[in-house]
């Protein structure tokens, strides 16, 4: 369904140990908001930030703490707009961009994410947590990009963000497995070649 990756279960444990002193203690329910940048097949600028800082406003009343990552596509122009809105709010935190990059502890400890269409990867890994992941910015894509986001939204893995949520009222899907399930095909594909992995 969506990208490969390594935020499964054994290394979301691993993340909810790594990041509990920094995370646990936060203010209940986490929003974590992952802005990606424009691509070829889904773009957009400074309109969708204003709109998705705009719709962000509008649903901090039920968050208990909200946290903000930028992606290294992330266009100064967008973050930028984050920055100047959410900078002095006592709720929000937004990653400076320093190591260690909080992503995996935020994978672990989040209520609730919304993410920008344009990442696949993001969005993958965040639908691997079987927690609500909220879109925005989906219509804005083409391609397989749109294929992408169908497929999410027919699985009832994704809603889009309206700014109408009560973060507080979470809910919950099959969480996708696609590297595990990857993983089986290719070792029965060898198996039936008469190969198998060394263990």
């Amino acid at each position: 369904v969506g990208a490969l990756h390594q935020a499964d279960s054994t290394a979301l444990r691993s993340a909810t140990s790594v990041w509990h002193d920094e995370l646990a203690p936060l203010p209940k329910p986490l929003l974590v908001v992952n802005i990606g940048g424009p691509t070829r097949h889904c773009q957009y600028g400074a309109d969708l930030a204003k709109q998705l800082t705009a719709l962000l406003q509008n649903v901090l009343w039920s968050c208990g703490s909200l946290r903000i990552s930028f992606s290294r596509r992330t266009p100064w122009k967008v973050s930028d707009i984050f920055v100047r809105e959410f900078s002095n709010h006592s709720k929000v935190h937004i990653w400076d961009g320093k190591d260690p990059n909080p992503h995996m502890g935020h994978l672990a400890w989040a209520d609730a994410f919304v993410i920008t269409a344009d990442s696949v990867s993001m969005l993958s890994e965040a639908c691997s947590t079987g927690k609500p992941v909220y879109v925005i910015g989906a219509e804005r894509c083409t391609w397989k990009f749109a294929d992408f986001h169908k497929s999410l939204q027919e699985r009832g893995v994704v809603r889009p963000f309206t700014g109408r949520e009560n973060i507080s009222k979470g809910w919950s899907y099959p969480p996708l497995n696609d590297t595990a399930e990857a993983a089986g095909q290719v070792i029965l594909a060898l198996a039936e070649r008469g190969w198998r992995l060394r263990p």
